[in-house]
Formats: C-alpha cells, structure tokens, sequence
C-alpha cells in the first residue's frame, strides 16, 4: 500500500512538472510589417525615403520589437516612433519610442519595448504605425502602418502606399 502511494505521488508529481513547465496554449508571438513611404504621412509628402520592417509581438511577456531599415531621406532621421492608436491617414501621439535618447539614429533602427494594454490594443487592431522624422520634415518625413504580416499587399510603384486584405479587427 505505501509502495502504490509513493508511486501515485511521484505520477502526479511528474505530470504537475509537465503541465507547468509546457508553454501556455494561448500565448504567441505575432509577426508584422511595415512599409514607410511619404505618401502615407499625414499629409503626404514627396520625399524620396522609404523604408520596410519586421515588427513582433508577444502576448504573453507583451513585448514588441523591431527592426526598421529604412534610405533616401533629406536628412539624418532625428527621431523614430510607433504612433497610434490611428487608422492610416489619420496623425496621432507617440505610444513607444523606438530609440533611445542620446543614440545615434541610423538604419537599421532595432529595439524592443513591453507594450501597456492599450498599446497592445492598438497593435493587435491595427491602429499602430511607425514614423520616422527628420529636421525637413519634424513631423514626420516617412510613415508606415503596421499590419500583420500575410495582410499587406506590397505597392506596385516605390513610394505607393501599401493596401491590406481586410479592415483591422476591433
């Protein structure tokens, strides 16, 4: 009997390790990208620059990163950031800086951020963009949208803005 009992503890011991050490079902990382081009600022400009990146996200640790490259801006890129939450075309306030002060901003541009929940709400809604600003154009000189990756059609023309498959999911 206490042979049976040592076992049935060492099972369910096994089995509770197991279940906590598996990775949550639900918990995922997210890919998306982004195409900058002036003609989707707001308003649009005719600059040259352009840019692609990978974004990701994951839901369980919140964290987002990137890696933007981005060329042929009028002039060294001052400041970077992911925007929103904005539908494109539409401006709004920096959510996460995507460098940090005091570093030298070139392309490509890498980092990693944890996302509050309402950034994430943005994100996953696709209400989040990346915009790069220089002394030309403070405002912003190149812009992108972020959308998940296998959800954008890649522009026919250079500076074209991309289009997405479907409306974002609320």
């Amino acid at each position: 009997m206490k042979i049976r009992f040592q076992v049935g503890m060492a099972a369910m011991a096994l089995a509770l390790a197991a279940f906590a050490a598996a990775p949550s079902a639900e918990a995922k990382t997210t890919t998306y990208r982004v195409v900058l081009n002036g003609k989707s600022e707001t308003p649009p400009n005719t600059t040259k620059g352009t840019g692609t990146g990978t974004v990701k996200y994951d839901d369980a640790t919140k964290e987002l990163s990137w890696n933007i490259k981005y060329s042929g801006l009028t002039g060294d890129a001052k400041a970077a950031h992911f925007h929103g939450p904005a539908k494109p075309g539409v401006a709004a306030g920096v959510m996460v800086p995507a460098f940090m002060k005091g570093e030298a901003l070139i392309s490509p541009i890498i980092g990693s951020a944890t996302l509050t929940d309402d950034q994430a709400t943005a994100l996953t809604g696709g209400q989040m963009y990346f915009n790069i600003h220089t002394q030309a154009n403070p405002e912003g000189e190149i812009r992108g949208q972020v959308v998940k990756a296998g959800g954008m059609k890649m522009p026919k023309k250079k500076d074209a803005a991309p289009k997405t498959d479907a409306a974002p999911k609320q």
